[in-house]
Order: C-alpha cells, then sequence, then structure tokens
C-alpha cells in the first residue's frame, strides 16, 4: 500500500503525501523539450507520449502519486464531438450546442471507446510507475460548458441560459456525459488506475439552487456508478466555497478544496467522514521559497494530522512556477512529521 492509497482510505501515514494538479507539463524542463517537437493534441494522441509526460514528474519531483497526463474534452471526440485543442485558449468546437436536437445527436460510447489512446496509456504508466496512478475525467457541468460555450467562458452566459431555458435538453446533456464518463473512469480503473479524480473546474458559477436541481444528481450518479470499482473518489472544483456540503453530497470519498476556505474550515463543513484535498494557492509557487515552505506548513497545521489528508495545490501549477520551488514544496511536505489527532 502507497502513502497516497492509505491517506485516501483515511488510514493513518507516517508522511502526507502530495501530488500536484498539472504536475506535468510546462513547468519542467523535460516536458519543454517534448514541445520542440511535438504539439499538445500529439502527445495526447499517442499512449507512449502521453506515459512518458505523466511519468516526468514523479521521477524529478518525487510525488506520491502520478495522474494521468490528458484532457478532459478527450472521451468526448467518442461522443461524436469536433473540436480543437488551441494553445493558450483551450478547447474550441467547431459547433458549439445550441437546441435540443444537438443533444440528441450526441452518442454514448463504452467506456473504452469514449477514448481509446488515453486507455492505452493508463496500461502504460501503470506497468511503469512507482506510485499509484490516478485517472480523471471532467464533469457533467464543465463539460456542458465547453460543448454549449464553444471554448472557455467568463460568464458562462449560454450555459446558463440553455440550462434556464431548455431544462429538459439540459438534462438529458448532462445524463449523457454522466454516463460517458462513469463508463470513460471504470476503463480506466480496469487498466490499471487506483484512484480517479472527477473535474468540475467551473461549477463554482453556479448558485447553490441551480447547482442541486440541475448539476448534482448527474455528478451523484457517477460517484454511485464507480463504488462497485472499490477505488478512492476525489471531488475536484474551485470557487466552491458556497457549494461544499451539495458537493459532499454527490458522494465521493475525498473533496478537494481551494486556497478561498481555510483548510480546516472547509473539512469541518465537508466533514471528517471524508478526506481532503489541497490547497494551497498555486500562485504562492511563484514567490519566495521561505513562503513555499510558510504556506505549505500551514497548510499542513491546519490538517492537524487527521488521517484522510493529501496534500496538492488548489487549482493547477503555472507554467511560470519555479523548478525550484516544486522541488521545495515536496521536500517541505515530506519533511513535515504528521502527529496524531488526538
Amino acid at each position: 500500500m502507497s502513502r497516497f492509497l492509505d491517506a485516501a482510505h483515511r488510514r493513518p501515514v507516517d508522511i502526507t503525501p502530495v501530488w500536484l494538479m498539472r504536475q506535468a507539463g510546462r513547468s519542467l524542463p523535460e516536458y519543454r523539450k517534448l514541445r520542440e517537437r511535438w504539439s499538445l493534441a500529439e502527445i495526447v494522441a499517442q499512449p507512449e507520449l502521453c506515459a512518458e509526460v505523466t511519468l516526468q514528474p514523479v521521477r524529478r519531483l518525487g510525488v506520491d502519486a502520478a495522474v494521468m497526463f490528458a484532457d478532459i474534452m478527450l472521451p468526448l471526440r467518442g461522443m461524436g464531438v469536433e473540436f480543437e485543442l488551441v494553445e493558450n485558449i483551450g478547447p474550441v468546437l467547431a459547433r458549439p450546442i445550441a437546441s435540443a436536437a444537438d443533444v440528441e445527436r450526441l452518442i454514448v460510447p463504452p467506456g473504452e471507446e469514449a477514448a481509446p489512446q488515453v486507455i492505452a496509456a493508463v496500461r502504460q504508466v501503470v506497468a511503469q510507475s512507482p506510485v499509484p496512478v490516478i485517472a480523471f475525467s471532467g464533469a457533467p457541468f464543465t463539460l456542458a460548458s465547453y460543448l454549449i460555450e464553444g471554448r472557455p467562458s467568463r460568464d458562462f452566459a449560454k450555459v446558463k441560459s440553455f440550462m434556464y431555458s431548455e431544462p429538459a435538453a439540459f438534462e438529458t446533456l448532462l445524463g449523457k456525459l454522466s454516463t460517458t464518463m462513469a463508463g470513460y473512469l471504470k476503463a480506466q480503473v480496469a487498466a490499471g488506475a487506483s484512484a480517479v479524480q472527477l473535474f468540475d473546474s467551473w461549477v463554482g458559477a453556479l448558485a447553490v439552487e441551480d447547482y442541486e436541481a440541475s448539476v448534482l444528481p448527474h455528478t451523484r450518479a457517477i460517484f454511485d456508478a464507480l463504488k462497485s470499482v472499490e477505488v478512492p473518489r476525489i471531488h475536484f472544483g474551485t470557487d466552491t466555497a458556497g457549494l461544499l456540503e451539495s458537493i459532499t453530497s454527490t458522494g465521493p470519498d475525498i473533496v478537494s478544496l481551494d486556497w478561498r476556505v481555510p483548510l480546516d474550515a472547509g473539512w469541518k463543513r465537508v466533514g471528517h467522514d471524508r478526506g481532503i484535498q489541497g490547497n494551497l494557492d498555486p500562485a504562492v509557487l511563484l514567490g519566495p521559497p521561505e513562503l513555499v515552505r510558510e504556506r505549505a506548513r500551514d497548510v499542513l497545521r491546519r490538517a492537524n494530522g487527521r488521517p484522510g489528508h493529501i496534500f496538492n495545490l488548489g487549482h493547477g501549477v503555472l507554467p511560470s512556477t519555479p523548478l525550484e520551488n516544486l522541488h521545495v514544496l515536496v521536500e517541505t511536505v515530506h519533511e513535515w512529521q504528521v502527529a496524531r489527532v488526538g
């Protein structure tokens, strides 16, 4: 058993496990070297390259888990959606969803067929990784946001308008997405992944009443479907301080907190019968090393040695993060001696 999985199951650990969202990527020189030859779209299309990038931070940083290098949009191709991953913008759709008829055209593929190249990459990473492998997918609302907005959005006006004006079609859309993502995550676990993370990156844009009425049942459906595979299930979202209790009710084993709520206060709201992941502000890693140590130790103090804490950032590693600070962070977390909660 690994310290990551021990913590994920809320068992006592001697050292707090740490991994970092977007730990594989532009902050690492070996990744930048690969990007001189390959585009992002080309890397995620080739299982061998995808596996290599996934393992780079494990080798360099000594993190306690490997998270698959992929994109949450990839399984949407299996649903019949065409898009392009545009540098410095994100996914851009050729034909955003604008009607109930567009929703009806979406297919629900078997899990492995949603993104077979990712499943192949999971098998390769599992065969090579000295630490557990985390699989992930997008959550229904975040994926629906891209599908309806057509690209990253600041105000989510189109997706909210669709949710309000076409409630039946929105329900059908999220239902198709939840079924597809549940199957996709199960296929990654069958390929050897030891844990799953559901990314609802944009859910913080919603009012509580809209989340509970239109989104929560579909997120819960994914976590319910994953009970049978018996691996830790993590919910990730940002700007979710107003939604923590509702998110917890969807059934994850671990709730990821961002930096907008103190870890101890957030954990109390989530409940100590769940694990917590987080919650350092990624921008802290742009500061001096001593600030990184200070803020990391504050997060660890707030965890207070309670079983179930996985150290992470509140969002992904920023591309301009100094490599030294990534090492400092991992070393600081691993040097912290976990005291038992009385």
